[in-house]
C-alpha cells in the first residue's frame, strides 16, 4: 500500500506540469484567437461614413406616401367628400377650407390658397369639383415652390463652414445633427460637433456618441457651462485641424423663455465673429406640435436668422399643413423632413412630392 503511495505521488509529479502546460497553451490559443476575432468583426470609426454613402439619401416617391399616410388621411377625408356633389357649392369651399384647417394649413395659408380658386369658378374657368381640386392640387404646389432648399456649404471658404442648430428640446435637434453629420461624411466632408447644449443633462453623451458612430470630431463643454465658449472653441479647434463644417447643438428650452432667446442670440454673436462663417441657421420643429411650429419659428427667427426649417417626426403627424404655414408667412424654406428613425430618414423636402403624397 505504502508502494502505492509513492508511485501514485511520483505519476502527479510527473504529469502535473505537463497538464499545466497543455492547459497553458489551450488558454493562449483560445485568447489570441479571440483577440484575432474580435478584430476582425470590430469597424473603425473612419470606415463609418463610406457605408453610410452606400444608402439610399432620398426615398421613392412610394416610400414618401407611405410615411405621410397619417397627414393624408387627416386631409383627403374631406376633400373625398367635397367630389362627391356634382356642382361647387358653398359648401364645397367649406368642406375645403375644413380639409385644410385639419391638416394644420392655418387661416392665413388657407385664404391664400383657396383666394386664386374662387376667382376662377367665378368667372367659370372652373365648373366640376373634380377639376377643382385638381387646380387646389397646382395651387398648393404652387405656394411651395418659390423657395431653395438646398443646404448652404460654401467651398471657397478657407475656414469651416458652421451650422448652427437651434430648436426646443424633444424636437429631435441633437438626433438631427447626428443624422446630418452622417450624411455630410459621406459626402467626404470633415466634420465637428460642437456640444453647446449644455443644460440637458444627456445632450453631450447623445452627441458624443453620433460623433463616434458618424467619424465626426466632438468638443463639449461643462455641465452647465457657456454655450458660446463651448462653440467658440469648437470653431477655433476645426479652424486649427481644417474641418469642413462645425454642426453646433445649442440649448433648448421652452422658445418662449427671454434668457433661451438671449443665449441664442449671444450664439449667433460669437459663431460671426469665430474664424469660420455661419452658412446655416437650421430650426428644427416636431411636426406634430402644430400650429405652434409656427409660433416656433418666429421666436427663434428673430434670436439667430434661421435660414431654413427641419420638419422631424412627419411620418408620425397628421399636421402635416405646418409646411404651408411656416412657408408662406415666414418666408423660410422646409429644406430637411424626418421621416423614421435611421440616418436615410432625413431627407430633403420635395414640395411637388410632399402635395402628391397628400393627395394620392
Amino acid at each position: 500500500m505504502l508502494a502505492l503511495n509513492i508511485f501514485a505521488q511520483q505519476v502527479a509529479a510527473d504529469t502535473a506540469p505537463k497538464v499545466f502546460l497543455v492547459l497553458a497553451l489551450l488558454v493562449s490559443l483560445f485568447g489570441f484567437g479571440t483577440i484575432v476575432v474580435g478584430r476582425r468583426t470590430r469597424e473603425p470609426v473612419s470606415e463609418i461614413p463610406s457605408q453610410i454613402a452606400t444608402q439610399t439619401a432620398v426615398k421613392s416617391a412610394e416610400s414618401v406616401r407611405d410615411r405621410l399616410s397619417k397627414a393624408r388621411d387627416a386631409f383627403t377625408g374631406a376633400i373625398s367628400i367635397a367630389l362627391t356633389h356634382s356642382s361647387i357649392t358653398q359648401q364645397t369651399w367649406d368642406e375645403l377650407e375644413e380639409a385644410l384647417l385639419r391638416a394644420d394649413v392655418g387661416v392665413a395659408t388657407t385664404a391664400r390658397v383657396l383666394g386664386p380658386l374662387r376667382e376662377l369658378v367665378k368667372i367659370k374657368q372652373i365648373t366640376e369639383p373634380r377639376d377643382l381640386i385638381s387646380a387646389l392640387r397646382k395651387e398648393m404646389t404652387a405656394q411651395l415652390s418659390q423657395n431653395i432648399r438646398e443646404l448652404n456649404f460654401d467651398a471657397s471658404l478657407k475656414a469651416p463652414n458652421i451650422w448652427l442648430v437651434v430648436g426646443v428640446n424633444g424636437a429631435g435637434k441633437t438626433t438631427t445633427i447626428g443624422k446630418l453629420s452622417a450624411q455630410q461624411r459621406a459626402l467626404g466632408r470633415s466634420v465637428l460637433l460642437a456640444a453647446g447644449d449644455t443644460f440637458r443633462a444627456a445632450a453631450g453623451e447623445q452627441l458624443e456618441t453620433w460623433a463616434t458612430r458618424s467619424g465626426a470630431e466632438i468638443v463639449r463643454g461643462a455641465e452647465g457651462g457657456d454655450p458660446s465658449s463651448v462653440i467658440f472653441d469648437g470653431i477655433a479647434r476645426a479652424t486649427s485641424r481644417n474641418i469642413d463644417l462645425v454642426l453646433a447643438d445649442t440649448a433648448g428650452r421652452l422658445q418662449n423663455n427671454t434668457n433661451l432667446m438671449e443665449e441664442l442670440a449671444k450664439v449667433r454673436r460669437v459663431a460671426d465673429k469665430g474664424s469660420g462663417k455661419v452658412t446655416e441657421v437650421l430650426l428644427v420643429i416636431d411636426a406634430t406640435t402644430g400650429q405652434n411650429g409656427l409660433t416656433q419659428a418666429k421666436q427663434f427667427s428673430l434670436a439667430t436668422q434661421v435660414t431654413g426649417v427641419v420638419l422631424t417626426k412627419l411620418d408620425g403627424s397628421a399636421k402635416g399643413g405646418i409646411v404651408f404655414a411656416i412657408e408662406t408667412e415666414l418666408g423660410i424654406p422646409i429644406k430637411l423632413v424626418g421621416l423614421g428613425e435611421t440616418i436615410d430618414d432625413l431627407v430633403a423636402f420635395d414640395a411637388a412630392e410632399f402635395v402628391s403624397a397628400l393627395f394620392n
